[in-house]
């Protein structure tokens, strides 16, 4: 199983990003997109979920994977290559920053904060940007 955590790390907001702040995402005609999936579990969460945690949530969440499945459906999910939270929505187009503690757990930082500014700042902290949404 290939994973998707990081460790020690904060992912920037990508470059071409609008948002000047951290933004709840919209839904779709009444149904949860992606990022309003990945925003519930994390906001007001933090430091509870890795990485590993919310991508399989969301694809078990969209995918109507029933709770007794789980365990088999996480393994199979993760026996393929997943895109790490840098192409994650929140950081691309909503304006989130995402920290990752030592144990890979998470918690959203809007770009607006202080904490967003004070992580960015963090040498001691890996830092990555959030990848682009377009091509320069």
């Amino acid at each position: 199983m290939a994973s998707t955590n990081y460790y020690n790390t904060f992912i920037r907001v990508a470059d071409d990003c609008a948002a000047g702040a951290g933004q709840a995402p919209p839904t779709r005609e009444g149904e949860p997109t992606v990022a309003r999936l990945q925003y519930e579990l994390l906001s007001g969460h933090d430091y509870v979920l890795t990485s590993d945690d919310v991508l399989f949530a969301v694809h078990a969440a969209k995918h109507d994977v029933p709770p007794e499945e789980r365990a088999r459906a996480r393994a199979a999910f993760f026996a393929r290559s997943q895109a790490c939270l840098r192409s994650s929505p929140l950081a691309k187009r909503y304006g989130w920053g995402i920290h990752f503690d030592w144990e890979g757990r998470i918690a959203l930082y809007g770009r607006e904060r202080a904490d967003y500014e004070r992580l960015a700042s963090d040498w001691t902290v890996r830092q990555l940007k959030a990848m682009r949404s377009r091509r320069p």
